[in-house]
């Protein structure tokens, strides 16, 4: 099965990026125009077909549901994974662990000696497939998600290497 990763070209795959958000996620969830030209994202293509996609943030932590200005603040060497979403029909067929590997590999190619997300505390999948690569859940922050109303869990990884 040939895989590759591919860098999304923004502003150009900003309306692909969207489309992609519908069929993966719920409507609250999904992210604007403005969102998508602030990442750097990144496609997942199997066999010619993009199935997946993220969306990193370099050098910021994740506190924005923490924050009363509900910013993420810079924090050099931390690399935020905002969104990870592989396609419905393929999920369950491992590549949700084979795009979590790659991101992994990604941020320490990169230097980045800690990783930080955030997902749904009911998409126990994502939660519990973030703690098979050593993710610690740091905070779970209730009433953050709407549509349905969900607690946000934030997790994050640290490399053991200084």
């Amino acid at each position: 099965m040939k895989t590759e990763f591919r860098k999304a070209v923004i502003p150009d795959d900003v309306r692909s990026l969207r489309a992609f958000d519908r069929q993966v996620f719920r409507r609250d969830d999904w992210f604007g125009t403005e969102d998508w030209r602030t990442y750097e994202s990144w496609w997942m293509v199997v066999e010619g077909v993009r199935v997946g996609c993220c969306a990193f943030e370099p050098n910021v932590d994740f506190q924005e549901d923490v924050r009363a200005d509900g910013t993420n603040p810079a924090m050099k060497g931390s690399l935020y994974i905002s969104t990870t979403g592989i396609l419905p029909r393929v999920q369950q067929s491992g590549l949700g662990r084979l795009f979590k590997s790659w991101q992994i590999a990604y941020a320490r190619f990169h230097g980045f000696r800690r990783i930080v997300t955030n997902c749904r505390r009911r998409n126990t999948a994502i939660v519990d497939l973030n703690k098979s690569f050593g993710f610690r859940i740091i905070r779970t922050t209730p009433r953050y998600y709407s549509g349905p109303i969900d607690a946000t869990v934030v997790l994050e990884q640290r490399s053991s290497k200084r």
